[in-house]
């Protein structure tokens, strides 16, 4: 009679979602870092700053989605 050892295999699956998900988690964080530090460098620049680079403040939120999601 043949036996089967799924253990291992359960296992394995099991530590690969959790690896997964740790990774998914690290990205998340990065890309909001890049969020969070895009908004706060634009937001410290004067409007004259703003104005040679083509921006104005009420672009600040959507410049930053694009930096950190590319949307």
């Amino acid at each position: 009679m043949a036996y089967l050892n799924t253990s291992s295999a359960a296992g394995f699956g099991l530590m690969d979602r959790i690896a997964t998900t740790v990774k998914s988690v690290k990205e998340s964080l990065h890309r909001r870092r890049v969020y969070n530090q895009t908004v706060s460098e634009l937001r410290g620049l004067s409007t004259r700053e703003l104005n040679d680079l083509g921006i104005n403040r009420s672009m600040i939120t959507r410049i930053a989605l694009e930096a950190a999601y590319g949307k």
